[in-house]
């Protein structure tokens, strides 16, 4: 009998925000996956370090963060193959990934390899999406606003097209492509009516209203938040 494959959403970084659910799992599985970059530390893994428990295997999915070479099929093809061996013989994997597994979770593409073979469930976890809005205290929408989330990787007349007339926006994957977010928001008269939220609910947490930034460049896990009516409750 196979193993199963989990896939724990562990939250946006406050190890607090890990579900009861994917907690359980997490303790509880013999065998952890954890996305990293090429080098350096897992964001994931040290969402989940307090919780972890001696003698658990880890498998480590290193890959690069360069847009233009993720997601790296070799990458999942391997990672994929090492868990598939886990599960073949009975032992149960939990893949762990900040934020949900399926709200630009790196997790889906070892689910669209694996999921068709092996029993697989998927944990929903805290999203970046809502933590950002608690951290600043603006609600992203109400009644019948739509919101938008847009990549800030999107070309820049792109994206101005998809703001140009949002009623609610989040503008994700900052990073060094806030120049163009800058540009954009500016452009789109929607500057008064954004805040500006980096590493949401982490030690390192920033919020700051849109008007007040001063920085050139922003860390990849930062968001920006717009409302044209400026407050959803309006």
């Amino acid at each position: 009998m196979s193993g199963t494959l989990y896939g724990l959403g562990v939250g946006p970084g406050d190890p607090e925000l890990i579900t009861l659910k994917a907690l359980r799992l997490l303790t509880s599985v013999p065998v952890l996956a954890w996305p990293a970059p090429e080098t350096g530390e897992s964001l994931a893994r040290r969402i989940v370090a307090p919780h972890l428990k001696p003698g658990q295997t880890e498998i480590a999915i290193r890959m690069p963060l360069d847009a233009n070479r993720f997601p790296v099929e070799a990458v999942y093809d391997r990672a994929a193959e090492e868990i598939a061996g886990h599960l073949d013989a009975g032992r149960d994997v939990a893949v762990i990934c900040e934020g949900d597994p399926f709200f630009y979770g790196s997790f889906m593409y070892l689910f669209g390899r694996l999921a068709h073979r092996y029993p697989t469930e998927v944990v929903p976890g805290v999203s970046s999406l809502v933590a950002c809005p608690a951290a600043a205290g603006a609600p992203l929408a109400s009644r019948d606003d739509v919101l938008v989330v847009c990549p800030a990787t999107l070309e820049e007349d792109v994206l101005r097209a998809r703001l140009q007339d949002v009623e609610a926006a989040a503008i994700i994957k900052i990073g060094r492509h806030f120049a163009k977010v800058r540009r954009v928001v500016e452009a789109c008269g929607l500057a008064e009516r954004a805040h500006y939220v980096e590493h949401a609910t982490m030690a390192d947490q920033k919020v700051l209203a849109f008007t007040d930034i001063e920085q050139a460049r922003a860390p990849y896990f930062s968001m920006v938040l717009i409302h044209r009516r400026g407050e959803a409750w309006r």
